[in-house]
């Protein structure tokens, strides 16, 4: 059996260039989850790689509880705020316990884990059997050792910090660091955006590892992370205040624009129009719009089944290719249920595939009755969790 090694837990923790009295006890606790682990059909079937970072999550999950750290705790009170419950999927049962052990954690952060970094898996059903099996198997576990389990004192993420003192700076910054870039619930959301900045670096440029370290840097101030989507100053909000902090909202424009006024006074008050055709769509640009009779307008969308125009009464209007016939509007003739029960969840789980707008108008509007992760017949799971899924997979595409 491959050992998870000394360093690549201690490269996990919160001051990894430390070491601390506890990191035994829970390096073995590590270890004996991917030997168990292994032993199920899940664990055996998945990487060495993703089995490991599973073991380090949940026995960094464990860390975190035992010494309540913090972390889990602004996770689980942002989901009560946003949803009215600790974790996704799993109805809580009456022995459900904020911030302390619960199977329920372990199953949606074995899901998670293994959904956000195995390409293969990543649109696993979060019921599966095989996984809630593994889940199951770290859970059962970690209740044998629970009350034995050592307080880390290296996981007392934000105590004593005030985020608008300018002496704890230094603090505050080190922990969005290690944050974004090291803790168990925030990179594997991350890991995506990571494959893309990495994939622009040229391995040839002997600067190459300078400037991901410099767009990582830039990343960590201007990109979403965890299954959130949250900035990481707003994790760090969340963490010391614990409390959501209010998210941002576009600067206020009471100028309405021109295309809202002319789009619904075409389409009697209604913003979203559905095509079968680009031909359809550009008819609908001259006569609606008002755009030049004869022209071929955005040519460059050709090429679709069909289309979606939405418009905004202040940001203007966007277009979506190959989306019509998923979307269950009363104004659409083209909702395809076949195709809709098919093709659904990749707006949810494929970056760009959806405009942000008109996904949330979706999710808001019960368009999407059809959606299901893949190899499942389980609608009311998307439908019950569908913001948190499409922040989860989607991230800035999906906030903005």
């Amino acid at each position: 059996m491959e050992k998870i090694s000394m360093r690549e837990f201690q490269l996990r923790q919160p001051d990894f260039t430390q070491e601390s009295e506890t990191d035994n006890w829970y390096l073995e606790i590590a270890n004996q989850l991917m030997q168990r682990g292994e032993k199920v059909p899940f664990g055996a079937s998945i990487p060495s790689g993703a089995l490991k970072r599973i073991a380090l999550a949940v026995t960094d999950y464990l860390q975190d509880i035992v010494a309540d750290g913090g972390l889990w705790r602004s996770f689980v009170d942002a989901n009560r705020e946003l949803y009215g419950w600790s974790v996704p999927f799993h109805p809580e049962p009456e022995e459900y316990v904020d911030y302390e052990l619960n199977r329920e954690d372990v199953r949606f952060l074995t899901w998670y884990v293994t959904a956000m970094l195995w390409e293969e898996k990543r649109d696993l059903y979060p019921h599966d059997a095989d996984l809630l099996q593994l889940a199951d198997e770290c859970f059962d576990f970690l209740e044998q050792v629970y009350e034995d389990a050592p307080v880390p004192e290296n996981w007392h993420l934000a105590r004593g910090l005030e985020f608008t003192d300018p002496e704890d700076h230094k603090d505050i910054y080190r922990l969005g660091s290690w944050l974004f870039l090291h803790s168990y619930l925030l990179t594997p959301a991350f890991s995506v955006s990571l494959r893309d900045l990495m994939e622009k670096v040229n391995p040839d440029d002997p600067d190459g590892i300078a400037k991901l370290n410099a767009a990582l840097e830039d990343a960590m101030m201007q990109d979403t992370t965890g299954p959130l989507a949250l900035f990481t100053p707003e994790w760090v909000q969340l963490i010391i205040n614990r409390k959501l902090p209010v998210e941002k909202t576009a600067p206020v424009v009471d100028t309405v624009h021109p295309y809202y006024e002319a789009f619904t006074r075409f389409t009697g008050g209604k913003e979203v129009a559905f095509f079968d055709s680009y031909e359809a769509m550009n008819k609908f640009f001259i006569q609606a719009l008002g755009w030049a009779e004869g022209e071929e307008h955005l040519a460059q969308a050709k090429g679709a089944d069909d289309y979606v125009l939405m418009v905004s009464k202040y940001k203007g209007m966007l277009m979506a290719r190959d989306v019509a016939r998923c979307l269950k509007s009363p104004d659409n003739p083209y909702y395809d249920r076949d195709y809709a029960s098919e093709h659904d969840f990749e707006l949810f789980s494929e970056r760009g595939r959806c405009p942000a707008d008109l996904l949330r108008k979706a999710i808001e509007s019960n368009w999407l009755p059809d959606a299901v992760f893949p190899g499942s017949n389980d609608t009311s799971l998307v439908a019950d969790n569908a913001d948190f899924i499409a922040r989860c997979y989607l991230q800035f595409y999906y906030r903005d």
